[in-house]
């Protein structure tokens, strides 16, 4: 969003509402006065509705000193509120709702869903409503969550390859590592008080930094109705969250890194390689292009897997990127063959060169791809409750432009696409690569000594 819009509220929210965003067949949007956008998606494959609300918060939005933060606030919106004033009778409404409800927290989103009978739509949207604008943090409540918060980062830290990836997020992003680790830090999980959580709620948790969908076997007209009734007073903060409280940019890599992780628990070796990829905001067309490879690199017939799976080098040699709006990570996963480390990196090296050669792949293998991802793409429409969660993902990270033109540009996406992707994020672009490996193993195969760059 332009900064000079945060001088003029009024006038932005009067301009916006009147900017339609591009959708698909049955979905319809509306944003109220104070700047909540409504989306409704007609699915009446079966009698249940889903009411999804999402908020641009999440790691991103957090320093060190509140790092994990609107992961606890996102556990804390399933506790006390105005209308049900303990977590008992929160539950309870639950139950007599028929409702199943969960939430995320990830680098860009949070987000809280609700499914259940579709006669109970309106008690839904004031059961949400009630959690998302009047919490009650209190102390006994905290005093058991922060524990359990804790607990999911205790659980992922005795996973290898959840070490293997911290160690290497944090040389990928330096100083703002905060800014893309969800899960936190213990000390601050563990210390955060009700004050601090309102901090998160008067900076981010506002309408005009909200979308709410309500999707299933409805009809837009009510749900729109019902939204600016019960919603509709919800005041908006006057103020754009990311112009008063900016995200940084960050740091480029200035070099390659390789180091090798000693961990008792890792009885497979993993290796793991991470660059700094495109974003929405500066480059999304490479973000599709990016998709479009990784698939290609997937696929069984493609030279990545023929080098490494099918020769014996690894068991699995997996390439990705995620959507962001600030910088998305590419990144390798692959677990190699103990007896061929040496083998292993100096082919994925060499394979990673060859990417953006013209005969890398072919035109049959492009376009299977591209097939892959609309059949893909077919599958998860068939789930009317998933698809809220798709959607406040693109409006979070991308836009809800982006999503719903996503599949017909992936179709698009030439040669001449991927070879500026590639070249513009990866090939001789700096990176970060980790393995982790148990010392007896490390010792014998003499990993430490040959796990680095082909120079």
């Amino acid at each position: 969003m332009h900064p000079k819009l945060a001088l003029l509220p009024s006038l932005f929210l009067s301009i916006a509402t009147i900017a339609q965003p591009r959708l698909p067949e049955g979905y319809f949007w509306e944003k109220l006065d104070n700047g909540l956008e409504v989306v409704a998606i007609e699915k009446p494959k079966v009698p249940l509705a889903t009411i999804e609300i999402a908020v641009r918060n999440g790691a991103y939005t957090e320093g060190p000193e509140y790092s994990g933060l609107s992961h606890l606030f996102e556990h804390m919106f399933f506790k006390a509120n105005k209308d049900y004033p303990s977590q008992e009778k929160l539950l309870k409404r639950t139950q007599e709702l028929g409702a199943i409800w969960n939430g995320t927290t990830g680098v860009e989103r949070v987000n809280y869903f609700f499914t259940f009978d579709h006669d109970s739509l309106e008690a839904g949207l004031k059961f949400i409503n009630a959690a998302i604008r009047f919490p009650v943090y209190r102390q006994e409540d905290m005093a058991k969550e922060r524990p359990v918060v804790d607990g999911e980062f205790q659980r992922a830290e005795s996973d290898p390859g959840f070490q293997i990836w911290y160690e290497c997020q944090k040389k990928l992003w330096g100083d703002l590592i905060t800014r893309k680790m969800p899960i936190g830090i213990h000390e601050v999980i563990n210390t955060a008080t009700p004050e601090k959580m309102m901090v998160i709620k008067d900076k981010y948790y506002y309408p005009n930094n909200s979308i709410l969908v309500i999707c299933g076997d409805i009809h837009h007209e009510a749900a729109f109705g019902m939204a600016k009734a019960i919603f509709g007073d919800w005041a908006s903060s006057g103020f754009d969250p990311f112009v008063k409280y900016p995200i940084p940019e960050f740091t480029p890599l200035a070099a390659t890194q390789y180091f090798v992780k000693e961990s008792s628990i890792a009885q497979t070796p993993y290796e793991m390689y991470w660059w700094q990829g495109p974003d929405y905001r500066n480059d999304s067309a490479a973000t599709v292009a990016a998709d479009v490879f990784s698939t290609i690199l997937g696929m069984n017939s493609s030279k990545w897997q023929q080098a490494l799976t099918d020769k014996g080098l690894a068991t699995a040699a997996q390439v990705g990127y995620t959507t962001s709006r600030y910088v998305g990570p590419i990144n390798i996963f692959v677990v190699p063959n103990p007896n061929k480390l040496k083998e292993c990196n100096d082919e994925i090296l060499r394979q990673i060169k060859m990417w953006a050669d013209d005969d890398y792949f072919t035109d049959e293998q492009l376009q299977d791809a591209k097939q892959i991802m609309r059949r893909n793409d077919i599958r998860n429409n068939e789930k009317p409750s998933d698809l809220p969660h798709q959607l406040t993902f693109y409006w979070t990270s991308a836009s809800l432009d982006y999503g719903t033109d996503y599949i017909n540009n992936c179709m698009k996406v030439t040669r001449a696409d991927i070879k500026r992707y590639l070249s513009t994020y990866v090939i001789g672009k700096p990176y970060v690569a980790g393995m982790i490996i148990n010392p007896e193993m490390n010792k014998a195969t003499k990993a430490s000594e040959n796990f680095k760059p082909n120079l």
